[in-house]
C-alpha cells in the first residue's frame, strides 16, 4: 500500500567457507568422513545382532583387541620378527632382481634359456611352496625369508629388464661416438634411464615380501604377526584377528610411502 514501508529481508545465514586447501582437495574431508560412515554402519550392524560377532566383531571390540596388544608388547614383539623377515627377504630380492635383470637385459641368449624357467616358478602358488621352503629351512626366520624372497624376486626382475631396454637411444648412440665403453654406456645412461621402472618394481616388492613373511609364518612358524593371527584365530579371538591385519595394512602403507618418498628424493627430475 502507499505510504507503507517494507522491512529488508533478514539474510540468510552462510556457513563459514571451507579453507581454499580443502576446496582443492575435498577428498582430504570426504574419505574420513566416508570411512567413519561405514564404521558406525558396521557398528550398528554388529551391536543389532545382524551379523555374528564370530563373524565380523565390531569396529569397538578391534580397537579393543588393539589397544591391548600394543600396551601389552605383543604386537611389537612379533612385528618385528615379521618385519625383519620382510626386511631381508625385500633386500635379497632387490638384490637378485636387479642382477639376474641386468644379466638378461644386457645378454640377450640369457633371456631365451633363462627367463622361460623364472616364469614357471613365478607361476606356482607360493603356499604350495611354502612347506617345502619349511622342510628345507626349518621353522625358523630362514623360511619365511626364502618364501618372502621368492614372491617378491618377479617384480624386481620384470621392472629391471623393461627399465633397462627402455633406454634413450640417443644417449646410447652418444655415448658411443665418444668412444665410451659396454659398462660406461650401462652406468652413465641405461642404469639412470632404468630408475623409475625399478622404482615400481621396488613399491611392489616391499608389499609383496610382507605377504611372503606372513605366509611362512601360516605355514609354521614360533614368531610373528602371522603365527598370532594363527594362534588368535584357533581360539576364536576374531577381534584380535583384525587387530593385527590393521596392524599389517599400517605397516604396508608406511612401507610403501617410504619407497615413493624414496622416489622423490631420488628421481626429482622426474614428473610423473
Amino acid at each position: 500500500m502507499p505510504g507503507e514501508t517494507t522491512l529488508p529481508a533478514e539474510a540468510a545465514p552462510r556457513l563459514p567457507a571451507l579453507p581454499a586447501w580443502l576446496r582443492a582437495r575435498p577428498e582430504y574431508l570426504l574419505s574420513p568422513l566416508a570411512l567413519l560412515a561405514v564404521l558406525l554402519l558396521w557398528q550398528g550392524v554388529v551391536r543389532s545382532g545382524l551379523v555374528s560377532v564370530y563373524v565380523l566383531p565390531a569396529p569397538s571390540d578391534i580397537l579393543a583387541a588393539l589397544a591391548e596388544g600394543l600396551q601389552s608388547g605383543l604386537f611389537l614383539r612379533h612385528g618385528l620378527v615379521t618385519l625383519s623377515e620382510a626386511a631381508t627377504g625385500f633386500a635379497a630380492a632387490v638384490g637378485a632382481g636387479l642382477l639376474i635383470g641386468a644379466l638378461i637385459a644386457e645378454v640377450r641368449f640369457l633371456e631365451r634359456a633363462v627367463y622361460p624357467y623364472l616364469v614357471a616358478i613365478q607361476t606356482m602358488p607360493k603356499i604350495a611352496l611354502a612347506p617345502l621352503l619349511v622342510v628345507w629351512f626349518g621353522f625358523g626366520p630362514m623360511s619365511k625369508i626364502a618364501v618372502a624372497t621368492i614372491i617378491a624376486f618377479f617384480p624386481m626382475l620384470v621392472t629391471t629388464i623393461a627399465g633397462l631396454r627402455d633406454t634413450n637411444q640417443g644417449r646410447l648412440d652418444v655415448l658411443r661416438a665418444l668412444g665410451a665403453s659396454p659398462w660406461r654406456c650401462f652406468i652413465a645412461a641405461k642404469l639412470p634411464g632404468a630408475l623409475p621402472h625399478i622404482f615400481s618394481g621396488l613399491a611392489i616388492a616391499v608389499i609383496f615380501c610382507m605377504t611372503g613373511a606372513i605366509v611362512g609364518e601360516f605355514v609354521g612358524a614360533t614368531a610373528g604377526l602371522g603365527y598370532l593371527i594363527v594362534q588368535a584365530n584357533a581360539r576364536m579371538n576374531i577381534p584380535q584377528v583384525f587387530a593385527i591385519l590393521l596392524v599389517l595394512g599400517v605397516i604396508g602403507v608406511l612401507a610403501y610411502a617410504g619407497i615413493q618418498g624414496l622416489r622423490r628424493r631420488v628421481l626429482f627430475w622426474d614428473k610423473s
